[in-house]
């Protein structure tokens, strides 16, 4: 069976198109600029944007991944965001989930938490990884609405830093020396 990729026949060319389709637009899509230079400040609307022009351009997720696999033989569950840096900045592909983590790992490790407050980072971890961003508005609902009581109560819980922590983290998870 073979895959096609679009006008490319190889998933090297594939990729290429991609890192070109990215350097052509770079200046005439914003959330691009936001992705390579300032990721902790991407939006979720910039991300759900950036996605749409992408799958109608024909590079999905999915098929960037597919691409990867198949160029590398490494099995890769990079996010679009991964993608985006890894082509256009040359940073490491590595999985999201495992940013993630590396990334909380290190806000745990960055001074004493106590018990609320470390279980509350474990949940905001997990809720990046399943959401890509998580800002003021994702911590007004669900648990955490529920079981903290919205971003207000949070807050207090972290002595009124919750938003630079979580700007932080978000910073961890692409810094490039991992």
């Amino acid at each position: 069976m073979e895959r096609g990729y679009g006008n490319a026949e190889r998933p090297e060319d594939y990729l290429e198109s991609f890192r070109a389709f990215l350097l052509e637009n770079m200046n005439k899509i914003p959330a691009l600029v936001v992705v390579t230079q300032r990721p902790r400040e991407l939006t979720r609307a910039q991300l759900k944007e950036l996605r749409m022009l992408l799958d109608t351009a024909g590079y999905s997720e999915t098929n960037l991944q597919t691409a990867w696999r198949e160029m590398t033989n490494e099995d890769i569950a990079a996010s679009i965001i991964g993608f985006i840096r890894q082509a256009a900045l040359g940073d490491a592909l590595i999985p999201y989930s495992e940013r993630c983590d590396r990334a909380l790992k290190t806000i745990l490790a960055s001074q004493p938490w106590t018990v609320p407050q470390r279980r509350w980072l474990e949940r905001i971890g997990k809720q990046i990884k399943a959401e890509t961003i998580v800002d003021r508005a994702a911590l007004d609902r669900g648990e955490f609405k529920s079981q903290g009581g919205g971003f207000e109560r949070l807050n207090k819980v972290f002595g009124g830093d919750l938003e630079n922590i979580v700007i932080k983290l978000h910073e961890s998870i692409w810094n490039t020396a991992i």
